[in-house]
């Protein structure tokens, strides 16, 4: 009996080794039959901001790809999203939570405009993937933005597409004005630097790209912003404003305030392509007629990679609307399982980064295209626009890529 139990317990130990060999093989976050991952996003702040409904997007396109029998057999383990509140030292705890704690391969969905994760994953070389807003996605071998870099160094490629797409909606540019309108936040500004050159490439004239804005809390008076903007093209109004701001309560105060005083041009942002803000009478009528330019293909399209999202969507969360911050989410979480396909199944994060940074391409009719790591240093050039109209959405322009141009300094 003795020696029995000691064959036993010794078969056992063997076996216990083969599987801690077989997961140490893998890496972290791997076993044979599943691969962890989970995301940061900021779900509650302060301005009201969040993009809690990644999340959702996210869910949608793992639980597609596990209905089909998982990435070379391994289905994604999917832990839900830690909240960073927009606050920088929560999000390098978050960060840090999930890679230390849960033990995840890498992070996916990260969507949170002031993440401070970014060195910690760096460093110890966890792969993120999300919408790229800030400069901390730029110049890394981890950070993967399903939309390249937002805030490319000089002399790197910066976009053209939100300035080419809108020339086009206006019948061109030559001879039409542009005011740019940021905040006092680092990200705002570097975002309004960027975006003013997008509307040169094109042909617009920049009379004035303003970051006076405090980004703690919309002002209690628009008058002195508002009276820049109606004189800042020889004394009349530009043709354009472009909004470089993260908030919806700051977008409807400052187009309400035009409004009222009788500004007649074009508003445009990157963010309003959101149902929520259609819900209350007072913001629908300050978003009337707005023009979003969100980096994917529209939910209105027909386009059969959109109808499949819906369908995700659908089945994961049935009556879900669709928000840009849940497209975010799908397309990076998309993104993600393309690299992993290709990365094979001997799956390590280094087999992983040495896949994505060594000429990975990937073209979808749901966000464009994308190029590692050409993308870790400049935007991949690609965006549609929304119209505001009538208490709904209408496509204004498909989602069409643009090459794009040096940023000057």
């Amino acid at each position: 009996m003795v020696l029995f139990t000691a064959a036993v317990l010794a078969a056992a130990g063997c076996a216990a080794q083969q599987q801690s060999g077989t997961a140490g093989a893998a890496g972290a976050g791997v076993t044979a039959t599943g691969v962890k991952v989970g995301g940061v996003l900021t779900k509650t702040s302060a301005t009201g901001y969040s993009t809690k409904d990644a999340e959702i997007g996210a869910r949608a396109r793992f639980e597609r790809a596990n209905a089909a029998g998982g990435v070379h057999g391994r289905r994604i383990e999917f832990v839900g999203a830690e909240d960073d509140t927009q606050d920088a030292a929560k999000g390098d705890a978050a960060a840090k939570k999930l890679v230390q704690k849960d033990g995840v391969f890498a992070l996916v969905p990260v969507h949170a405009p002031n993440f401070g994760g970014a060195a910690f994953l760096e460093q110890q070389g966890v792969p993120w993937f999300g919408w790229a807003t800030g400069p901390q996605w730029c110049g890394t071998k981890t950070g993967f933005g399903y939309n390249g870099c937002l805030a490319p160094k000089p002399g790197a490629g910066s976009q053209t597409w939100w300035g080419r797409q809108m020339a086009d909606l206006l019948g061109g540019a030559q001879g039409k004005t542009v005011w740019v309108q940021t905040s006092d936040s680092s990200g705002s500004k570097y975002g309004g630097k960027t975006i003013s050159q997008s509307f040169e490439a094109a042909g617009f004239t920049v009379v004035g790209v303003n970051s006076a804005l405090p980004a703690a809390a919309p002002p209690p008076d628009w008058l002195p912003y508002v009276n820049k903007i109606m004189t800042s093209n020889q004394g009349k109004a530009p043709d354009v404003v472009v909004s470089v701001i993260a908030g919806t309560k700051f977008n409807a105060g400052l187009y309400a305030a035009l409004k009222k005083a009788g500004y007649k041009g074009v508003l445009t942002d990157a963010t309003s392509y959101d149902a929520n803000i259609l819900k209350d009478p007072a913001q629908a009528q300050a978003f009337e007629g707005v023009i979003a330019a969100p980096m994917f293909e529209p939910f209105e399209s027909s386009a059969p990679e959109i109808r499949q999202m819906r369908e995700d969507v659908e089945a994961v969360v049935p009556g879900t609307r669709l928000t840009q911050h849940l497209a975010i989410g799908y397309w990076s979480a998309d993104i993600f399982l393309k690299v992993l396909e290709q990365t094979g199944k001997d799956l390590t994060r280094q087999k992983f980064l040495d896949t994505a940074n060594s000429g990975f391409t990937y073209e979808s009719a749901g966000f464009g295209r994308i190029q590692y790591p050409k993308d870790h240093d400049e935007p991949n050039g690609c965006g549609a626009l929304v119209r505001i109209q009538g208490g709904a959405f209408q496509v204004a322009r498909n989602m069409k890529c643009f090459d794009n141009v040096p940023l000057k300094p």
